[in-house]
């Protein structure tokens, strides 16, 4: 055998392939897309694309630590309603308490309380207590 003959065997042999397999295409019906083993599929991979999506977001959220969110320094211990757009706030920020009053566009501080370590039990009491003290102050200086 020459060279040309060992060239021209193989692609003969592939030449012969293709043609059988083109025939046994054609013969066949196409699959269709409607057919319920096509719908089930795409459902099925469907919900794996969900599930890996819903497992990313959730890894993020783990262990991903982005500036900006998380608990900080900033932690707010209670709040009280005072009228229909304003709250009265307690926050610790860095181990001091602060009551802040909170309205549309507006926040103040209204008093910086003790350093205790303790949450209180009772906002609202502690807070009546606070408003009463700040009031029998006013009070007293009013009357000299």
């Amino acid at each position: 055998m020459n060279a040309k003959q060992l060239i021209a065997a193989p692609l003969l042999l592939i030449a012969v392939a293709a043609r059988a397999a083109q025939g046994e295409a054609s013969s066949r019906l196409p699959d269709s897309p409607l057919s319920t083993g096509n719908l089930i599929e795409t459902a099925l991979g469907l919900v794996v694309v969900l599930g890996v999506m819903l497992a990313l977001a959730w890894l993020v959220k783990r262990y991903v630590q982005v500036p900006g969110m998380g608990k900080g320094r900033v932690n707010v211990l209670g709040g009280v309603s005072l009228g229909a757009r304003e709250k009265a706030v307690l926050l610790t920020v860095e181990g001091r308490r602060l009551l802040v009053g909170v309205a549309p566009g507006q926040v103040s501080t209204l008093m910086v309380l003790d350093e205790e370590a303790e949450t209180p039990a009772d906002f609202e009491a502690q807070l009546r207590a606070v408003s009463d003290g700040a009031a029998d102050t006013s009070s007293d200086k009013g009357g000299r």
